[in-house]
């Protein structure tokens, strides 16, 4: 069996055919029609004609979205691409390719995706991290992805921040209508606002990472700050959900130092006399999310 994933982003849409081994035999990433739902319909419609053509085979089809499906309507629900949101994607896109779609959350796909065959590859709990524009997480559990009661497992972005000091209030407000959300924190932009805070100088998560590591001392000041911060978020993680290994995704996780020096910080915060948990970067890095999507449809 051949395996279509597909990475529904607000700027792109990926594609990938995965063979029955799990190896990619088709890939492309095209802009997302911005803000026009029919038209992201009808693409990702002709991708998949496109692909299954290239292969000359009927494949299964997942979908990584930036939301969640509403398990009272079937509607997508909490997606910062605004033009999804009170849509019937899945219905949408079953019509259009005369078969069952399955959808999920795009931070579930990266978690699955290291968890079948990347960075937690054999660990029994995997909680897998998205530190970019946003912040999300994903839990599996033998290989299936825990959606949740209300299809909201793993979104540690919406928790409060933990024990926050003098250092980090005011609590910023968040796009969710609340205030110290952990993503006002620990996102790119997050990271960015508060250097901006404490320093009146704007430069974005990388530029800080960079100039840290060449020895700036507000910079480094900021990621030490960034760096506590994710320990204690993480630390709560740990503590509810006692996962084996956790990845991290999206542009922070190209921060090298975060998984020497968070590990060293958050045992002060667990509740355990050690924490065996691994703190590991992502083995498929940005091709997790549309790998993910595949293995929806599992190994069988």
């Amino acid at each position: 069996m051949e395996r279509i994933g597909i990475d529904l982003g607000g700027s792109k849409i990926e594609i990938a055919v995965l063979d029955a081994a799990g190896a990619e035999a088709v890939r492309r990433r095209v802009p997302t029609p911005a803000g026009d739902y029919a038209a992201t319909l009808e693409l990702i419609a002709r991708l998949v004609r496109e692909a299954e053509r290239e292969r000359g085979v009927r494949c299964t089809v997942g979908v990584a979205i930036p939301g969640a499906l509403s398990l009272a309507t079937g509607l997508v629900k909490n997606a910062n691409s605004t033009c999804l949101i009170g849509r019937a994607l899945k219905a949408d896109l079953e019509s259009r390719l005369d078969r069952e779609v399955r959808l999920a959350n795009d931070a579930n796909c990266f978690a699955l995706s290291e968890a079948v065959d990347g960075a937690a590859k054999g660990a029994r709990v995997a909680f897998g991290v998205i530190l970019g524009t946003g912040v999300g997480g994903g839990i599996v559990v033998d290989g299936r992805v825990i959606a949740g009661a209300n299809a909201i497992a793993g979104e540690w972005g919406h928790n409060p921040l933990p024990m926050p000091g003098e250092e980090d209030l005011p609590l910023p407000r968040c796009y969710c209508g609340r205030a110290g959300c952990v993503e006002t924190y620990l996102s790119g932009p997050g990271l960015a606002a508060d250097h901006r805070r404490a320093t009146g100088e704007s430069l974005d998560a990388a530029g800080i990472a960079t100039r840290a590591g060449a020895g700036d001392a507000a910079c480094e000041a900021t990621l030490s700050r960034y760096e506590a911060r994710l320990a204690r978020s993480l630390a709560g993680v740990v503590n509810i959900v006692d996962p084996d290994v956790i990845v991290l995704g999206g542009g922070l996780s190209r921060v090298s130092r975060l998984y020497e020096r968070v590990p060293a910080l958050w045992g002060a915060h667990v509740f355990s006399d050690e924490v065996r948990t691994r703190l590991v970067p992502p083995a498929h890095g940005d091709s997790s999310g549309v790998r993910g999507a595949a293995w929806l449809w599992g190994r069988a």
